[in-house]
């Protein structure tokens, strides 16, 4: 089930059923339960409330642990998005990082639309579903890299999920030359979200709060945002 469908129903559930109704425990089960392929679904349901709670490597162990319908699509981007973003790029940049790159995906489209030197960065001790890029483990709240590192910075899908977004967009902003890109979910804040988020975005204006680059363009793309913030370095 591809990003565009779960956006499109996303919308659905959080603008049309009464929140008595959407965020109610009897109903969100099923939903938790056929999401998560009916295991660890109380965790789930009740992470809002831990998430706070465990320790850096608790919380990291969550998602390198998680099996979910989301792991079952190749990205958590939709389409619209990414080339919104790829054709976006600083046209003089040679360089770009994504941080939080996950499988890849995206750092596979650019590098098959761009000749821009390529680096990922997650959690995990290795990527093999790369194709062009280097890769290097690390958190997004101690970036293993020098200040001013690459001309690009791109996060995606990543700063919703994060209990400390201001450290992690200070790392973001130190490593980058030129631009800082970050797509999010515009998404109502819930109880029950089966994606796991701890910060919603509703509004451009919530975001462009939160990452505070005073040169910035914030546009709605099927759902998600998509922030470009331009650095005066």
């Amino acid at each position: 089930m591809n990003r565009s469908i779960t956006n499109s129903i996303r919308y659905v559930m959080d603008n049309w059923l009464p929140p008595s109704i959407r965020d109610a425990n009897w109903f969100m089960y099923p939903i938790f339960y056929i999401w998560f392929k009916g295991k660890n679904v109380r965790l789930y349901m009740d992470f809002k409330d831990i998430a706070y709670t465990l320790t850096e490597d608790e919380f990291s162990e969550v998602y390198r642990n998680l099996d979910c319908l989301a792991y079952d699509r190749p990205t958590d981007m939709n389409m619209p998005s990414v080339k919104y973003l790829t054709e976006a790029i600083d046209k003089d940049a040679k360089s770009l990082l994504d941080v939080g790159c996950g499988r890849g995906f995206l750092l596979n489209y650019i590098g098959d639309h761009t000749s821009i030197e390529l680096t990922g960065c997650d959690l995990y001790d290795s990527v093999p579903t790369l194709k062009k890029a280097k890769y290097k483990k690390g958190s997004i709240y101690k970036l293993p890299f020098e200040d001013k590192s690459f001309d690009v910075v791109t996060c995606s899908h990543t700063i919703e999920h994060l209990r400390d977004v201001e450290s992690a967009i200070d790392e973001l902003k130190r490593v980058a030359r030129k631009q800082i890109i970050i797509v999010t979910p515009r998404q109502r804040y819930y109880y029950y979200t089966v994606d796991l988020h701890l910060n919603f975005y509703p509004l451009a204006a919530y975001l462009q709060k939160e990452i505070n680059i005073k040169n910035n363009t914030c546009a709605n793309i099927h759902g998600d945002w998509v922030y470009i913030g331009h650095l005066n370095n």
